[in-house]
């Protein structure tokens, strides 16, 4: 590859969309760009967002004088494709398809390739890919089972951040990531908790709608009993509940914002609230590491 070869990169969150332009491993462009309730609460699902996401990552270009002609390839975040091994995919027409139906669920995730597949058409020789999207599976047998058949523990958290980190940690220390056994934990609008052994994240928790710590906007593990019981009231749909489960539990629920830095801020200036979500919050954490510390032998 070329050494002038431009990368565009895109990572779409649940709060947030982040880009950059590489040249080659030289980052030349960056930017974070938020998104609040109010942003996207006009979308009823998340794939509706894809153009307006779109549009803005083109105004920061236009804004940042980078022409999208000068990208020479474009990779996104993966989103909810079957279970894959880790690695990088070229996008085509098959995910594109399968990712605007949802077959396999919604996430913010699942914007990535579409993005990256729309923006990488329009340029006369770059591509579409993918890097070690959220449904990357190398959880070992035991890690599987949940307590009853019906319901298997499936591989679902942020593997693109947790085996980028992994990895510049490794290289950090001179070491290979696959010679290191590692836990590695992801705090962003979902939380997960890998155990890294020897380079395969063999168990972590279902960061999405699944189990572990709560987030900002997630309600990680909740007691069963209880929430059979509201999901058998009446008063609740099965949209309600998994709207209560993603995107409003967590913070959101006890404190009406998903914003962390607003959390943090109100804490630090005495609301005691604030401030026992917050520890409440690290507390769960802290409790998800030290498990995956026993999954590691200690």
């Amino acid at each position: 590859m070329a050494t002038n070869t431009r990368i565009l990169v895109i990572n779409p969150g649940s709060t947030s969309t982040k880009i950059a332009i590489y040249q080659q491993e030289k980052v030349i462009f960056l930017k974070t760009i938020k998104h609040s309730p109010d942003q996207l609460r006009r979308f009823e699902k998340i794939t509706d967002q894809y153009e307006y996401r779109k549009d803005i990552i083109y105004d920061e270009l236009k804004s940042a004088d980078v022409p999208v002609e000068s990208i020479d390839a474009v990779i996104g975040r993966g989103g909810l494709v079957k279970p894959i091994a880790s690695g990088v995919y070229r996008v085509n027409d098959a995910m594109r398809d399968d990712l605007l139906a949802c077959k396999r669920g919604e996430h913010a995730s699942n914007l990535g390739a579409l993005i990256a597949y729309d923006i990488a058409k329009l340029l006369p020789s770059a591509e579409a890919f993918i890097a070690d999207p959220v449904v990357v599976d190398e959880l070992q047998p035991l890690a599987r089972y949940s307590g009853h058949p019906l319901f298997e523990r499936r591989s679902i958290f942020h593997a693109l951040n947790q085996k980028a980190i992994a990895r510049a940690h490794a290289k950090s220390i001179m070491k290979k990531y696959e010679d290191l056994n590692l836990i590695v934990v992801h705090l962003g609008g979902g939380i997960t908790v890998g155990a890294h052994l020897k380079g395969k994240v063999v168990d972590v928790n279902q960061g999405l709608d699944g189990d572990g710590p709560f987030s900002p906007e997630r309600t990680g593990s909740l007691p069963v009993g209880q929430l059979l019981k509201v999901a058998f009231s009446g008063i609740y749909s099965y949209e309600k509940m998994s709207e209560m489960i993603v995107g409003k539990g967590g913070m959101m629920a006890y404190l009406g914002t998903n914003d962390a830095y607003i959390v943090e801020r109100e804490a630090k200036d005495g609301d005691k609230k604030h401030r026992e979500v917050l520890e409440a919050m690290a507390y769960q954490v802290a409790k998800e590491i030290g498990a995956m510390g026993t999954v590691l032998k200690g």
